[in-house]
């Protein structure tokens, strides 16, 4: 597996890349924090795997976790995921732009 570094927009795509690690992240969305075994209930794999799926994340700069006790707990960091929604923005004005010139150009020639 590549490393790369924390936060970047390389390993915020990575990471957003897999449906768990996306499923994991749309269960942290609106919850202040929740716990791994929380997180790791609904899904079909064991605790160690859901475990790996965080760690990605966390190095994603996507998750934060603490540890309270004996449970560690979850939450969702958005400053990445902002930072790659930018870079996505750009390039979305480019393709509206592309196709509104076409729309013109197909509604031109009927």
């Amino acid at each position: 597996m590549v490393n790369h570094q924390p936060g970047s927009l390389d390993a915020v795509f990575a990471a957003l890349s897999d449906p768990t690690r996306r499923a994991l992240l749309e269960r942290l969305t609106g919850e202040d924090e929740l716990s791994v075994s929380a997180l790791a209930t609904p899904l079909p794999m064991s605790l160690p795997a859901v475990m790996k799926h965080l760690d990605v994340l966390e190095q994603a700069g996507l998750v934060a976790r603490r540890k309270v006790g004996r449970t560690v707990r979850c939450r969702i960091e958005a400053a990445p995921m902002e930072t790659a929604m930018e870079w996505l923005a750009r390039y979305e004005r480019f393709w509206t732009e592309s196709l509104d010139r076409l729309a013109t150009l197909v509604e031109r020639d009927e």
